[in-house]
């Protein structure tokens, strides 16, 4: 399925355009560093292990695009500004960027989650979105085109919840949170904030202890309206219209893209 997606949106929609992942290693930002990539974007992934990154870049030059690997712990804001700085000096600009980097650490109680895993969580999803957001806007605010920036959230948290993942859900609904209230702060300096909220998707984080992604699949079939769990590709397709012009007067929205699961 992915290659028949990626070539379906195969356009010049972000051509001329950089657009930076974070956590553009594996699964949903490989998709979206991909899916930018097919659309004529310059992109820059980042992620805090290099190889990955590289087969994410290998992966978009093999198909004739553009790309940087970027190494970066958006938790820390000096690798936040640095990464941003990079993505400026390497193609001359910064006009999309992409929250997606995020850990999930549960599937326990809360009253028996490590309080380890808890600063982890906080640190990654919350804190890291904090730093790269400011990063983002104090560039894309100097620009004459400004920006658009994609949070990837989650449907855990304002939306819904699930046993073992109460820490994981609060850390999400403070990134839903904080990209709205980002959004209303800065439309005005010509920087368009909106969130992405995915449900269960392909990747390995939504596989439950000794689970195959037949079982998954199977799983799916009896519990999501719809009946299976989403594609990375699927996830985003919903993130390159938030960034794209067709979505120009849309600010502040959470788009779900969960299969149901929510309602």
């Amino acid at each position: 399925m992915g290659e028949i997606a990626l070539m379906a949106t195969t356009g010049d929609r972000f051509s001329g355009r950089t657009a930076l992942v974070t956590g553009g290693g594996s699964g949903i930002g490989r998709a979206v560093a991909l899916a930018f990539a097919a659309e004529g974007a310059r992109v820059v992934v980042a992620g805090r292990r290099p190889e990955p990154l590289k087969e994410t870049v290998a992966l978009i030059e093999e198909r004739g695009g553009a790309a940087l690997a970027a190494p970066a712990d958006v938790s820390r804001s000096g690798d936040a500004e640095a990464l941003v700085a990079a993505a400026v000096d390497h193609f001359g600009s910064l006009d999309v960027a992409v929250n997606n980097a995020g850990v999930f650490r549960g599937g326990v109680p809360l009253a028996d989650l490590p309080e380890a895993d808890w600063h982890e969580q906080l640190a990654v999803n919350v804190t890291g979105v904090h730093l790269a957001l400011q990063a983002e806007i104090r560039r894309m605010r100097t620009q004459p085109t400004g920006g658009a920036i994609v949070t990837v959230s989650s449907n855990f948290g304002v939306h819904t919840t699930a046993p073992g993942a109460a820490a994981y859900a609060a850390t999400k609904a403070a990134v839903t949170a904080l990209s709205r209230g980002a959004a209303l702060d800065h439309i005005r300096d010509g920087v368009r904030i909106n969130v992405v909220s995915p449900g269960a998707t392909a990747t390995p984080m939504s596989l439950r202890a000794g689970e195959t992604d037949a079982d998954r699949a199977e799983r799916a079939r009896a519990t999501l309206p719809l009946g299976r769990v989403s594609a990375t590709e699927e996830i985003a397709a919903a993130v390159l219209y938030l960034a794209s012009d067709a979505a120009a007067s849309v600010v502040g929205t959470d788009l779900l893209v969960d299969s149901g699961a929510s309602l």
